[in-house]
């Protein structure tokens, strides 16, 4: 069962998200500062361009797409506030996709923080502690769900 956010968590999430989420992919580069909280993570990217630093990744069209997606992603969980139940096929199978292609779950954990970063940078004065808490519930929400698909796909190959 998903969580459920309160009406002033789904208005500071929607206040904050109006002018990034037009702007997607510079923002999502900042949030992929990630790689700073676990070098490891680079070699998760098999891209044509190989991705040996985050210079390397941010100059390959794969991984701005692989940006882009993360934000859409986003963009979908904030557009659907009212409903995140009618994203839980799409998350549980999001999960199912990282698990395949050997994401662990702490690496949520890691994006979560880097979505947290990139709110502060990008929102400065606009970013109180009620708005991070808001973004950390919304955030946990679609984690635990996604999770569940990691862990479904996880006991599925064990099979």
């Amino acid at each position: 069962m998903m969580g459920e956010l309160s009406v002033k968590d789904k208005e500071l999430i929607r206040g904050s998200w109006e002018s990034l989420g037009k702007n997607k992919v510079p923002h999502g580069v900042i949030m992929f500062s990630l790689f700073e909280l676990d070098p490891a993570l680079l070699s998760l990217f098999h891209y044509s361009t190989k991705c040996d630093s985050k210079q390397d990744c941010l100059s390959s069209p794969e991984f701005l797409d692989h940006v882009t997606k993360v934000m859409l992603v986003i963009d979908a969980a904030v557009s659907h506030l009212d409903d995140l139940h009618s994203l839980e096929e799409f998350l549980l199978n999001l999960g199912r996709k990282h698990q395949a292609v050997g994401v662990s779950t702490q690496s949520f954990t890691e994006v979560g923080e880097s979505l947290l970063y990139m709110l502060q940078c990008s929102l400065g004065q606009a970013y109180t502690a009620p708005l991070r808490q808001a973004w950390l519930n919304m955030y946990s929400i679609v984690v635990a769900v996604m999770s569940r698909g990691w862990a479904k796909n996880g006991e599925d190959k064990a099979d």
